[in-house]
């Protein structure tokens, strides 16, 4: 009996059982979407939500595998200096899998667990939507985070961020991002200063030399303390550099986010708006110190000082932009409304990282409070295009 002949019956087993949704969502994960269109009037193609996803996955694929490489070479580099350690070695590579794989594991593993459950209990299909959710998770976390604080807060993202409005397509906040707020509210310590982005450096952790913890301060954390930053630009832009793990190679991210372009799945609307929006909060900064308006010395003037292009190449706003102002459930629906949106989000993601000292980022609080005002930028949207209509029909009429 052939493979094909062997998942039919299973199917038919398990049809108007509990477990029909939990084995269709199996069953369809490399095969055929679960239900397909008939007739002439529907438009046919290969698309469908699972497809769309794992074009997401495969945008991020890249910036994961980096991550992996950065992991080993920051954590080896504070040791033994960066300039006696390449960055694609082996053992960068398996520092990074034994840190990040876990990672990686947990969050497609409670995700994906609690997703099943509610498609058993509620009798509905397995919503592929956390595919790409529990890829991003383990991007936009610290090295060193334990484990189950990242358990019990992709369960409350899930659960009280997804499942409560509805599944995927009902939520208003972008799920990955209100399990990093979660964890951000709840563990702070955990979540910022300056040794929490390299293995092996939170404070009462020793390092494989056995000495005292090591110092992985961002770029942002310097700047915040008025610190020289002690980064190339080339070092910045390639992603050499501590952060979470997903969100310090700017190249390739930005490879991800054409690829997204390309392929019709991410919208270049917000994400040139939310670039645009960045720089022009920068030069505002910019403009303020080289006016004499902040002095040197002032509590802010590192920050306003960095060059507005640079504030677009460290940190997670470009990841921000590229991989999560993008999602199509919580951004804006209108053409005029991404590019407002966009704007919104690279405008306020400075404005935050500039004025908030404790919290040198601010793509995350940006994109959760557009998520929230995307509906009514959409709303005013639509309400300006209808009285531009109604003038045209009244001067037609007169």
């Amino acid at each position: 009996m052939s493979l094909k002949q062997n998942l039919h019956n299973l199917k038919e087993k398990y049809r108007g059982t509990k477990m029909e949704q939990s084995f269709n969502a199996l069953h369809t994960f490399l095969y055929l979407p679960n239900m397909t269109t008939h007739g002439g009037t529907h438009v046919k193609d290969a698309t469908d939500l699972k497809r769309v996803m794992n074009t997401v996955i495969m945008a991020m694929v890249p910036v994961l595998i980096f991550g992996m490489f950065n992991a080993g070479y920051q954590h080896f580099g504070q040791i033994n200096g960066f300039d006696a350690v390449e960055f694609f070695t082996i053992e960068n590579l398996i520092l990074g899998l034994t840190k990040i794989l876990p990672i990686l594991i947990v969050s497609y593993g409670v995700g994906l667990g609690i997703e099943f459950i509610f498609a058993t209990v509620k009798k509905h299909e397995v919503e592929e939507g956390y595919l790409v959710t529990g890829m991003l998770v383990p991007l936009i976390m610290p090295i060193d985070l334990p484990l189950w604080m990242l358990a019990v807060a992709v369960a409350f993202g899930v659960v009280i961020g997804k499942e409560l409005f509805g599944g995927t397509g009902m939520n208003i906040l972008n799920p990955a991002l209100t399990i990093r707020a979660f964890l951000f509210f709840n563990w702070a310590a955990w979540m910022s200063g300056d040794k929490v982005w390299v293995h092996g450096a939170v404070d009462g952790v020793k390092n494989t030399a056995g000495t005292d913890a090591i110092s992985g301060e961002t770029i942002l954390g310097s700047l915040a303390a008025n610190k020289e930053v002690g980064y190339s630009t080339y070092d910045m832009f390639m992603g050499f550099i501590p952060g979470s793990i997903g969100e310090t190679s700017t190249f390739l991210i930005l490879l991800g986010g054409l690829f997204l372009i390309l392929t019709g799945i991410g919208s270049a609307r917000i994400m040139l708006s939310a670039v645009i929006g960045a720089a022009v909060m920068g030069l505002i900064f910019n403009g303020l110190v080289d006016s004499g308006v902040i002095l040197e010395g002032s509590k802010f003037y590192s920050l306003m000082n960095f060059p507005f292009w640079q504030h677009l190449i460290v940190g997670g706003i470009a990841f921000g932009i590229v991989y999560m102002a993008t999602d199509p459930v919580s951004a804006a629906q209108t053409n005029t409304g991404k590019i407002i949106y966009g704007f919104l989000i690279g405008f306020f993601s400075i404005m935050i990282r500039v004025f908030n000292p404790a919290y040198p980022e601010g793509v995350m609080m940006a994109i959760l409070l557009l998520n929230v005002f995307a509906p009514t930028i959409d709303h005013y949207v639509v309400q300006a295009n209808v009285k531009r209509r109604m003038k045209r029909l009244k001067v037609k009429t007169a």
